[in-house]
Order: C-alpha cells, then structure tokens, then sequence
C-alpha cells in the first residue's frame, strides 16, 4: 500500500479486539497469517480524504447509505442511526464512530467501537 495521503482510517478500540473470539489476535499475529492480516487492516483503510461532515453528506446524498471501496478492495458501508455515523462490513455487522475525525499528517482517523472483518 503505497500512496501518498490521504487515507481515512477507521481505527477499532482495544476493546473492541478484545471482544473477538479467544485467540483470534493472537494467531492472526503469527507469521504465517501475514496475509490474513494485512487483509484486515487494509479493510480498514479508504483511499479518500473525506471528514465527518463530508462523509454525513454523502450518506445523505446516497439515500441514507454510502458505500466506499477499502485499500484491500472490499467494500464497508457508511449509514447514520440518531446522530452516529454506522459503519457496516460486507456480513452486516455494525460499528460505530466514537471519535468523528482525528486530522493526522497522512490522513483522518475515525475511531469505531466494533472490528470490520472482510469476508
């Protein structure tokens, strides 16, 4: 992955990684699931510099939902339930953003409260 900024990256929480299944961090972090991994965290990553507001209009201009290709080439879903921004894997399981935008030199952070899993 290499590009110059912006990314928008939604980071999940420690806690949210802890609610995964027993041993599901632990050996996506060994050697031979390299690959398991990077898909995860590309997962994760949108090539487009978009803030929170701009990421609002788009759902709204998008019918209520707005769909963006990640840097691994899947697909996450961005929709809003009262006054949150959802942001929803291609199974249908939900996150949301805690902290709307945090401006970093190679792009936007927003953190979310779930972990995006590609299928």
């Amino acid at each position: 992955m290499q590009s110059e900024w912006p990314f928008r990256i939604f980071a999940s929480v420690n806690e949210a990684f802890a609610a995964l299944p027993i041993g599901s961090v632990t050996t996506l972090l060994k050697p031979e699931n390299k690959t398991a991994l990077t898909g995860i965290l590309t997962y994760h990553v949108v090539a487009e510099p978009i803030d929170s507001k701009s990421l609002i209009g788009m759902i709204r201009n998008g019918g209520g939902k707005y769909n963006a290709k990640t840097v691994n080439g899947a697909t996450l879903t961005f929709t809003t339930k009262e006054m949150n921004v959802i942001v929803s894997d291609e199974s249908g399981n939900m996150a949301k953003a805690i902290i709307a935008v945090v401006y970093q030199s190679n792009g936007i952070i927003h953190v979310i409260d779930h972990v995006p899993l590609p299928k």
